[in-house]
């Protein structure tokens, strides 16, 4: 009866039904044919007649209405009209105020057509119905309608509204023990699942702790009646009306559900407007900490290179070897473990600086301006002054070292000679002071004058080395330690020249007293005296030259002083052969004394050399000359070694610099190259990176062959022209470079994808810089960037852009085009200020880049801040201490209360914070 009652109703009033037919939309179940609704369970029934009333009360009492009846308070459409207008914020038509059946139709259909402009495809539903007060057209319409407005815009993952809202109430109540909501009937029947919804958004409403599963009625009861309470969501179902239904109507349940979603929809927003805020003070705070990290950093390097380069400039020379060599091992220190972090460090400072105005780039944030002094450019200059500084210092130390060698050289070689001389002058002074001519007859004047002529001579071939001993005394007196040298013992040798002892006056002898002795005993005696001065001397020159110290550097010195050693002692038969005569005159004398008794008063009074001290002497030299083979031996020895070491690091060297040139210019040709992506650059660069940390041994190795070399004493290399400087400057330009050139390609990706710039515009803006970059320094200066930027179509000389067709891309055209840039003088100026914004009067890729692609991506702005605030705020124009805690994590929170100025205006009450000016603040002055 009923099913034809409506079918009458169908045919009666057609013209002014509503029927649509065709697919309906994701938010409307294919189910939903009313005339199947129309055997309705009437346990359903009465659940969908209370909640859908208490739905449309929810909205009414907002205009000071509300309906006691759902099928009779519609009919006449006025109501009807209002809560549509209600829910929607829209004005509908002008009702009709007639009280006929045609005012009631008219005012229905008005509020069916304004539903079926929202895109709802209503199914069967006419107006004569409702007028007619049909329960269950009046249900289903009131369905669409809560389907329309208060579910379709539930989408969780782009997921339909139903299944949306399915998807976040099991997402809220995952958590929770003996909650599983797998659809919108019986999943609810416990009444946990509406419990653990408004514990999960307000955890102080409900002690879900107490809560049991098999109390449904206490569960039910106390989630309508807190949300009623708290939540200003109306009682739409008694606890009861569920618990006794086997399975509780969806739709019913799908309402009540959406109402707790819509009241959290407040926090929902509240917390999206929190991640959005707290989005953006994690990259102000990641901002701010890397400006501090920079700022630290740059201060201690600064500071580091400020008291370092005193040390480096220090030239004064210490007086002993050892104190020299200790400055050459603290420079060697220095360079292999000081130094090379502060590299790295000033390497660091470099990329992160990049990196850090990247990021503010990207993330609409002006550009990153150091403390005055600490500018990149400020780093590099004081850089620069620290290696002027240390340019030259270690070939000073080598310089110094070789020097105190020749010195200890020359105060070794002073001791010796003057330990000789100091023993051939003892005596000779008192002998000389002696006035025995006083006394003496004429033969012994005649005697002593032979004598004296005998002295002379041997003082004569003294001179030479007297001097030479002075000599060094006087450079040592004037170039070295006093230490060295005591002036007693300069003062001596330098008294005993040939005018001391020359300046003794022979003019006090007397008249000849002369008396004849035996001539040829004479005859001998002088002839001795006269061979055994110079043999005397010459035996103490040997013995001198045979303990001489000596100096040499190369395998080619010590070969000379073998060859003149062997050249001596080629000559020591014929000085034996002379020692022999010379002491064969002394026995011819003593035949004659023996043969024919002669009575002699004393020695040889032509000279005080005995047959004794030469044959003393000859001993000596004969002692000393293995002692010299040996000391050149082993001196022939260690400079064959020293050729070693040279040769091992020549090798070395020879190998390892041109590697490091090698991967330089490499490194060089991967950073410009066109082939692949970026992420194939990176790649490539991450695997060069690898294989040059891995040669760090080899660089270790060579260091510690050049600390043999120095230890050495070794000052030449002529088997290569790298030295250890070289090296090192090259080994830390490469690791500069390569972790330099990584940083650049990595900040490329991120402009890249922040600025969604294809592979193709990446390879024509690098083709372009290229072309000017014809130094392959990997910069453009002020000109070629210029140049560049003429030839992708701008006219530097006039404010006009024009074309010049030199440009092949057509979305690169486009992108040029759509810049939209005036490029006079002025403007090239302007440009230049953004793209070196630290003046280093050259502009890198990097920049290239961002200028060429400096159309936006999107990101968070000021307003957008602003607009989350005002939703943590409540709409106020301020927000208080207490709202900021508890919307936002403890550390943001903080974060945001010691930055927000207090807030003064006209609606401020104690505590205000001014959440605008701190908005406008985070885009603006990076340090706030």
């Amino acid at each position: 009866a009923s099913r034809e009652h409506a079918a009458n109703h169908r045919s009666l009033s057609g013209s002014s039904r509503h029927v649509w037919g065709g697919q309906t939309n994701d938010y409307m179940q294919p189910e939903e044919d009313w005339d199947r609704d129309l055997l309705l369970d009437p346990a359903w029934e009465k659940q969908q007649r209370k909640t859908f009333t208490a739905w449309c009360n929810s909205h009414l009492r907002k205009a000071g209405t509300q309906i006691e009846n759902i099928e009779e308070d519609f009919r006449d459409g006025l109501k009807l009209m209002l809560l549509l207008e209600v829910i929607s914020g829209e004005r509908l038509a002008k009702p009709e105020r007639g009280k006929m059946r045609v005012h009631k139709i008219s005012n229905v259909n008005k509020a069916l057509d304004f539903i079926a402009s929202k895109g709802v495809k209503l199914v069967s539903i006419g107006a004569e119905e409702i007028v007619d007060g049909n329960v269950k057209m009046t249900l289903g319409m009131i369905w669409t309608i809560i389907l329309r407005f208060a579910i379709q815009d539930i989408s969780v993952e782009e997921t339909s509204a139903k299944e949306g809202l399915l998807l976040w109430c099991q997402r809220k109540t995952a958590p929770y023990k003996n909650v599983n909501i797998q659809n919108f009937h019986i999943s609810w029947k416990d009444g946990l699942g509406f419990c653990a919804l408004i514990h999960r958004h307000r955890p102080e409403l409900i002690d879900y702790g107490k809560l049991r599963k098999d109390d449904p009625l206490t569960n039910l009861n106390t989630a309508f009646d807190v949300a009623e309470k708290y939540l200003d969501i109306p009682k739409m179902l008694d606890a009861e009306d569920i618990v006794g239904t086997a399975r509780p109507d969806e739709k019913a349940i799908m309402t009540y559900v959406s109402s707790f979603y819509h009241a959290f929809s407040g926090a929902q927003k509240a917390e999206t407007a929190a991640n959005r805020i707290c989005k953006v003070l994690a990259v102000n705070q990641e901002n701010e900490q890397l400006m501090e990290d920079y700022e630290k950093l740059a201060s201690d390097l600064l500071e580091w290179i400020r008291r370092t380069i005193p040390w480096l400039e220090n030239r004064a020379p210490e007086n002993t070897m050892q104190a020299m060599q200790q400055k050459l091992e603290d420079f060697r220190d220095y360079r292999r473990l000081h130094k090379p972090p502060k590299v790295q460090e000033k390497c660091q400072l470099e990329i992160n600086f990049n990196t850090l105005q990247t990021k503010l780039r990207l993330s609409n944030r002006p550009a990153f301006m150091p403390s005055e002094g600490k500018m990149v450019s400020d780093i590099n200059n004081a850089w620069g002054g620290l290696e002027q500084a240390e340019k030259g210092y270690e070939e000073w130390l080598l310089n110094e070292i070789r020097r105190l060698e020749r010195l200890d050289h020359l105060a070794e070689k002073f001791r010796q000679k003057a330990s000789i001389h100091e023993s051939w002058t003892d005596g000779k002074e008192a002998m000389l002071q002696q006035k025995d001519y006083e006394t003496a007859t004429l033969s012994e004047i005649k005697a002593l004058l032979k004598k004296h002529e005998a002295f002379e001579s041997d003082l004569a071939a003294h001179q030479d080395r007297v001097e030479q001993i002075a000599a060094i005394a006087q450079e040592l007196k004037y170039v070295f330690s006093p230490h060295r040298c005591t002036a007693r013992v300069i003062k001596k040798i330098c008294d005993y020249s040939y005018q001391a002892w020359g300046g003794r006056s022979m003019g006090t002898f007397d008249s000849p007293r002369t008396e004849k002795l035996l001539e040829t005993i004479d005859q001998l005696y002088l002839e001795y005296a006269k061979r055994a001065a110079p043999f005397n001397n010459w035996m103490e020159g040997a013995m001198e030259d045979l303990q001489d110290t000596f100096i040499v550097h190369t395998i080619e010195e010590i070969q000379g002083l073998t060859t003149a050693h062997e050249q001596f002692k080629a000559t020591l038969p014929d000085a034996d052969k002379e020692r022999q005569a010379i002491l064969g005159i002394h026995n011819e004398v003593s035949k004659i004394v023996q043969t024919y008794h002669v009575n002699m008063a004393g020695t040889n009074p032509y000279t005080t050399i005995t047959p004794q001290e030469i044959n003393g002497k000859w001993e000596h030299v004969r002692q000393l000359v293995p002692r010299r083979d040996q000391a050149l031996m082993e001196e022939h020895a260690r400079q064959q070694q020293n050729e070693r070491l040279r040769k091992q690091f020549g090798a070395q060297a020879n190998v390892i610099g041109p590697w490091i040139q090698t991967k330089m210019e490499e490194i060089g040709r991967i950073s410009i190259e066109m082939h692949g992506t970026l992420e194939d650059q990176l790649n490539h660069l991450r695997q060069y990176e690898k294989s040059i940390v891995n040669y760090k041994p080899k660089i270790d190795q060579l260091e510690g062959d050049h600390q043999q070399i120095q230890e050495a004493l070794i000052f030449d290399n002529k088997h290569t022209n790298y030295t250890m400087e070289h090296i090192r400057v090259g080994w830390e330009q490469l690791l500069t470079t390569i972790a330099r050139t990584i940083n650049e390609v990595e900040n490329q990706i991120l402009t890249r994808d922040a600025k969604g710039i294809s592979q193709e515009q990446m390879n024509e803006f690098r083709a372009s810089f290229n072309h000017f970059d014809r130094d392959h320094s990997g910069t453009l200066g002020p000109e070629e960037f210029k140049a560049c930027l003429i030839s992708l179509g701008y006219d530097i000389g006039n404010d006009a852009q024009k074309k010049t067709g030199m440009m092949d891309c057509e979305d690169f055209r486009a992108c040029l085009i759509s810049m939209g840039y005036n490029m006079g003088e002025a403007e090239f100026a302007r440009i230049m200020s953004i793209v070196d914004p630290n003046r280093m009067g050259v502009v890198t890729f990097q920049a290239f880049i961002d200028f060429m692609s400096r159309e936006t991506a999107d990101t968070d702005t000021a307003d957008q801040v602003m607009a989350s605030f005002k939703i943590l705020a409540g709409d106020k124009n301020y927000i208080t201490v207490d709202e900021l805690r508890r919307e936002l994590p403890p550390d943001q929170a903080e974060y945001c209360i010691a930055r927000m100025a207090p807030y003064n205006g006209r609606d401020a009450v104690p505590g205000a914070l001014d959440y605008m000016s701190f908005s406008t603040a985070l885009y603006g002055e990076s340090d706030l």
